[in-house]
């Protein structure tokens, strides 16, 4: 790879951070909508959410390929297909998680998100993430036991139990995303979307009404938050390795509970604000040493990233 190449190889990378900070920060307010909807259950929840997020990346899809859209969905095969469903496992199984316990305790679980990725795009492509993310990586995961070894034991077995699940359907999905980075994966999240419509709708066909301030905020988390979240991943996911990606997600984790605390008052542990503080130092590390690397003559290149 000439050096010209290598400079706009690393402008991308830093480009694609700097996007999975923004979504990662737009997704952690999650929470406090949770918390503000009257009524809902779980899958009227997940059902008017899957349905306004179906609606915005349709949307993003025409104005991207027009004509081509169906075709263009019609690509991700059977990659897009496993990549999408895994998706739709979890969103549902992530709302089954943040309903039945703390927001905290559910963040905490998905907070092993960036590990079991990198372990699976370590096995599975071979990625060995660089030495720098390698320590962030560390730092974090301490920041996370410190959380862990307070908070673990709050709330119901289910709801970690379905945060767990969650964590490792993420990263099977980013991983997917990740391999499949010359194809456009955008369309696994309307795969996943109708997924979990067609499953909400299955439970509870006969009872979808719900009041105007639940659907509002189920269609500001579906359409905004959930939209700009996924967009932004599905960008960032064609520069950065797949442990890079899912570690920035550690902001949505450690900020989440942050929000909550300030807006619907459950109030976090100190040990959790420790914690928190712990993960967002390791990533605010590595996107300075990324912003270094920017002004380097010579960066230095991910041995994952093709020469």
């Amino acid at each position: 790879m000439t050096e010209p190449a290598i400079k706009a190889d690393v402008s991308r990378r830093g480009f694609a951070m700097g996007i999975m900070v923004l979504g990662s920060v737009a997704i952690s307010f999650a929470g406090v909508l949770v918390r503000n909807i009257e009524a809902a259950d779980a899958w009227q929840i997940n059902f008017y959410r899957a349905a306004s997020l179906v609606i915005v990346i349709s949307f993003i899809l025409m104005l991207q390929y027009r004509r081509e859209t169906i075709s263009r969905v019609r690509q991700v095969g059977r990659p897009g297909l496993l990549g999408g469903t895994l998706l739709a496992v979890a969103g549902i199984s992530y709302l089954q998680s943040i309903m039945n316990t703390t927001v905290a305790n559910t963040l905490f679980m998905l907070s092993a998100i960036p590990f079991i990725t990198a372990l699976l795009a370590w096995w599975i492509m071979k990625e060995r993430p660089r030495r720098e993310t390698m320590i962030t990586i560390f730092v974090a995961a301490a920041g996370v036991a410190v959380m862990l070894a307070d908070g673990f034991g709050v709330g119901s077995v289910y709801g970690n139990l379905m945060g767990l699940l969650t964590a490792f359907c993420f990263s099977g999905f980013a991983v997917i995303v990740r391999k499949y980075r010359d194809v456009d994966m955008l369309p696994t999240i309307v795969i996943s979307s109708a997924i979990i419509l067609l499953v909400s709708y299955a439970a509870r066909y006969d009872d979808l009404a719900i009041s105007l301030q639940d659907m509002v905020l189920c269609f500001i988390w579906g359409a905004v938050l959930s939209g700009i979240a996924n967009w932004l991943f599905i960008i960032a996911s064609r520069y950065l390795i797949a442990a890079e990606v899912t570690l920035f997600m550690m902001l949505e984790f450690s900020l989440g509970p942050i929000w909550v605390w300030l807006f619907v008052g459950e109030i976090p542990t100190d040990m959790t604000v420790i914690g928190g503080a712990m993960v967002i130092g390791a990533v605010a590390c590595r996107s300075a040493l990324q912003l270094t690397a920017l002004r380097s003559p010579k960066p230095p290149v991910d041995p994952a990233l093709p020469h």
